[in-house]
């Protein structure tokens, strides 16, 4: 396995992450475990959750899955989004935030995240109120690093500045969407990352299984996002099932899969720390190892770069079609 720093903190990561929405939702528990341990004896070691995956069920999992076993893996999680009816039931406040963690600490039966991450940008509360609270955590012993998820440049930037001129705990990493067709971060958050020493975290690096090859043809496997989540197929466009046909076609000139293709892609991308790709059985944590090891030349990212240009410009791949 790899390892890169995660931007220009002293922490490690393992270049390929997993990602574990699916667990508790599409994978019942007896079968994420299987899924998580294998990761970790195939060299993981770095696990990215949310608070609200499956309700609470894929930290549960974890939890679970590692008692007793905390040392070989690197927890990361977040908060933010909506938890439940009440008024400071979502948001980046120092309220929900504090409270957030404690839940989460239980639930992965820990007593420290390694990288607490803010799942989106809260415009209704001073970022001076989140960057102090994320900072106290960190004083406390309970975070060891600060990130974020789903924020542009300029709130980057923000957050930045006021750490810097507060004293306060910077965040290491963000988390954007971004894979071979969803490539919006390079017009602005990629050149602010590498300007900044930020870590990138890709998710939806295979965009949802556009990028494995394996709605080829039509097909609907079991198990599925389109099988489990119809409405996904609002997200399954023409431009990106054609990227997805060219992404097959290259892969099998060089005797890989399209999956692994797909992932080296983005592992050979400035700033990116750690790919955060999905597994829902052992086989698919084997499938993605591939990437790790896949050195790719000059030609191919061309013709991969080529391939995908539109989506520098087109709609977030996780974002609602537009309305017509």
């Amino acid at each position: 396995m790899e390892f890169r720093r995660l931007g220009k903190s002293g922490l490690e990561v393992s270049i390929l992450g997993l990602g574990t929405n699916a667990f508790g939702w599409r994978v019942d528990k007896e079968a994420s475990i299987r899924v998580l341990h294998h990761a970790v004896a195939s060299g993981i070691t770095f696990l990215d959750t949310a608070n609200i995956y499956a309700g609470t069920k894929s930290e549960e999992y974890i939890g679970e899955a590692f008692r007793g076993r905390r040392q070989e893996v690197l927890l990361a999680t977040k908060a933010g989004m909506k938890r439940g009816e009440g008024p400071n039931s979502k948001g980046s406040s120092r309220q929900h935030i504090f409270k957030e963690l404690e839940g989460s600490l239980t639930r992965l039966q820990t007593d420290y995240i390694d990288l607490y991450q803010i799942h989106a940008f809260d415009p209704n509360t001073p970022l001076e109120e989140t960057l102090r609270a994320l900072d106290d955590l960190v004083t406390s012993g309970k975070v060891r690093y600060i990130g974020a998820s789903n924020y542009s440049a300029w709130q980057m930037m923000k957050a930045l500045s006021i750490s810097e001129s507060q004293r306060l705990m910077k965040y290491v990493s963000v988390q954007p969407g971004y894979s071979l067709v969803d490539r919006g971060v390079e017009r602005e958050l990629v050149p602010f990352c590498l300007d900044q020493g930020i870590g990138l975290i890709p998710y939806f690096p295979l965009a949802g299984g556009i990028l494995t090859g394996k709605y080829a043809g039509g097909a609907v496997p079991n198990g599925s996002q389109l099988e489990k989540h119809p409405t996904f197929a609002t997200r399954m466009d023409a431009m990106r099932m054609e990227v997805g046909d060219k992404v097959l076609k290259l892969a099998a000139e060089i005797g890989t899969t399209a999956t692994a293709l797909s992932l080296a892609w983005l592992m050979h991308q400035p700033a990116v720390s750690t790919v955060i790709a999905g597994a829902t059985r052992e086989s698919q944590i084997d499938d993605n190892l591939k990437a790790v090891d896949l050195k790719l030349s000059e030609d191919l990212l061309r013709a991969l770069d080529e391939a995908s240009e539109a989506f520098i410009y087109n709609r977030p791949f996780g974002s609602a079609p537009r309305r017509k």
